[in-house]
């Protein structure tokens, strides 16, 4: 199983009483946010006891990451995690990445005396917790269960681990009592199913209950959870906000692509090839999309949503098992976010909002890992909210705001069981459902060419598209296996192109490269003609507007369906710049980023007729 690798010999630290702790000379030259966290999680405190300060300093603490910390050469920062943990980004000096380490409740405290005694004790309620199928029912039933099994002493002394008696193993161990209130009929009344289970919880099993400090009972609680309803230690991984991607290439230690600080090694380490086939296995298993050496290659979602990739065994990876973790998001990025990363402008927000507000069809095209989902998730708050709109992924990534979604999801039948059903079947049965946005996760094969049929009979279409420019999407488009005809091209209304790029100062980021408006097909040259409404300039990392009083799709398309007379067509411009203008204000006077609140404040804008 992965264990924890510190870059550093810890440090003994003196009491084992933490109120001692908090009256030394390290807690009164904290900063105040660091003193409050530390009161509010004293394993915080513990671990920084435990540093070696003399060698790196007191961490700096963050209660929220800017961006321009990833400017730091060698940072040494502490920040907290949504899983009620903290994360220690480690000064390498020496090393070309830097170092994440999670600080949880149990990294200070010896528990391999402590785990045995609670595993044995747990299995009391084996049939209990087999019963519970959501995450949060076992989680509340586990914590239950600690409750029963557990007693905290309170007396700041520390417990001699070898004074706990374990049961004797003549001691005979009591079912669970069935709890009388729920013998009402369905197993409803009080509480229901869920409440009926955790009353199972109420009696205790026989012998003494554990006796644990308080910080003990904390990591004990943390542990059981990790282990039992998350992932083990890449839980806090999976917690973390601004964790993109978990990867594993072998045995070792775990990479991750951080949002601020890019690629990171960490602390969490799989030390033996047996070891990472059981924990791919296990995780598989758990998935219900089991790795064997005969189906070596899985893709499955994590309870929190998360997108796995596991391949097996040394077969056909030649350093052994490997997985990635895609985590997911959470709230998505707005689009006002996004502008205020540098990935495009307010203006060019503007434009894809007038774009989308009259269904045109869009392609979010890009490399691997450039940003596509994010922006084209981001640019759904454009779309009218009275809309009716489709997902279509063999993934759930998408996360559309609108009341009036479906959500459909491609399934696989690897297993045997059931008929399989793939993206190409899906957006059939969508053409069906009279929707007005059709949203394709990505497009790969075959349904690429219904997505234009698609278009053809008036549903609005966006994806997203594996392609570096738009000659290559066409490429790709016109090619085997998608093979959408030449002559269908001119339905696609605007492509745009986002890269993951290095900066003129050296840094990477994302960037729209491109917008550009598809004009029409030539069927004598066989040629698809298009024009760059919006285009990124490298060498000084800025945005040129060369559709600006020139754009095809602006005046020919968009102003007439917006009653703008032939006459007046290019007033569809002080349009654009208004609404540009309406968005850089919600951003940087009103201080709007929340994805949700954005979309709030534009429905209400909208039905102002301000926006």
């Amino acid at each position: 199983m992965p264990e924890l690798v510190l870059p550093f010999e810890p440090l003994k630290v003196e009491t084992s009483n933490v109120e001692e702790l908090f009256n030394g000379g390290l807690y009164a030259v904290l900063p105040d946010d660091m003193k409050k966290a530390a009161r509010e999680k004293p394993f915080l405190l513990q671990y920084l006891h435990m540093l070696p300060l003399e060698e790196i300093g007191v961490p700096k603490y963050y209660s929220k990451l800017s961006r321009n910390l990833g400017d730091e050469k060698s940072p040494n920062l502490i920040y907290p995690t949504e899983g009620g943990i903290f994360v220690h980004i480690y000064p390498q000096p020496m090393s070309d990445r830097h170092l994440y380490i999670p600080i949880e409740p149990n990294l200070t405290i010896n528990m391999d005396a402590i785990m045995p005694q609670i595993e044995e004790a747990l299995l009391e309620y084996t049939d209990v917790f087999a019963a519970l199928t959501t995450e949060e029912e076992k989680k509340a039933a586990f914590l239950k269960a600690l409750d029963k099994i557990c007693t905290v002493r309170h007396d700041g002394k520390p417990i001699k681990r070898e004074e706990v008696r374990k049961p004797a193993p003549e001691e005979e161990k009591a079912p669970p009592a069935p709890d009388k209130a729920s013998n009402s009929k369905n197993g409803k009344g009080s509480g229901g199913k869920f409440s009926s289970i955790l009353g199972k919880l109420r009696i205790g099993a026989k012998g003494p209950k554990i006796e644990l400090t308080p910080e003990e009972f904390e990591a004990v609680k943390y542990l059981v959870v990790r282990e039992k309803v998350g992932v083990g230690l890449l839980d806090p991984l999976l917690h973390d906000i601004y964790v993109e991607d978990i990867s594993c290439s072998g045995v070792g230690q775990i990479f991750i692509e951080h949002k601020i600080f890019k690629s990171v090694l960490t602390a969490v380490s799989i030390p033996t090839m047996e070891e990472l086939d059981d924990f791919a296995k296990r995780i598989s298993e758990r998935m219900k999309r089991p790795v064997t050496l005969h189906s070596p290659i899985q893709d499955a979602t994590l309870p929190d949503g998360s997108r796995i990739n596991i391949v097996y065994g040394e077969d056909v990876s030649r350093r052994g098992t490997n997985f990635t973790i895609r985590r997911a998001m959470g709230t998505p990025t707005s689009i006002l976010e996004i502008c205020g990363f540098g990935t495009m402008t307010y203006q060019m927000a503007a434009y894809m909002s007038l774009v989308l507000e009259e269904n045109m069809n869009v392609f979010v095209a890009g490399e691997t890992a450039s940003g596509k989902t994010t922006t084209i998730n981001a640019l759904t708050v454009f779309l009218r909210p009275e809309c009716k709109i489709v997902s279509i992924e063999d993934t759930p990534e998408l996360m559309v705001p609108h009341a009036n979604w479906l959500r459909e999801v491609a399934r696989d039948s690897k297993d045997g069981k059931g008929a399989k059903v793939g993206m190409f079947d899906l957006l059939k049965a969508a053409l069906r459902q009279r929707p007005n946005m059709i949203i394709i996760g990505e497009i790969r094969g075959q349904e690429g060419l219904i997505a234009f049929q698609a278009m053809q009979t008036g549903h609005g279409v966006m994806a997203t598209f594996h392609a570096a420019s738009v000659e290559k999407l066409i490429q790709r488009l016109t090619g085997d296996p998608i093979n959408v005809p030449r002559n269908y091209l001119d339905n696609l209304n605007v492509v745009l192109i986002q890269c993951a790029v290095k900066l003129p100062n050296g840094k990477m980021a994302r960037r729209v490269m491109s917008i550009s408006e598809i004009i029409g097909y030539d069927p004598v040259s066989q040629s698809c003609s298009f024009i760059h409404a919006f285009v990124w300039n490298q060498a000084k990392d800025t945005f040129e507007f060369p559709g600006h009083m020139n754009s095809y799709l602006l005046e020919e398309k968009i102003a007439p369906r917006r009653g703008i007379p032939p006459e007046k067509k290019r007033n569809i411009y002080n349009e654009l710049n208004r609404r540009a203008r309406i968005l850089e204000r919600l951003h940087k006077e009103k201080g709007i980023t929340d994805f949700y609140e954005l979309l709030g404040v534009l429905t209400a804008a909208r039905k102002e007729g301000i926006f």
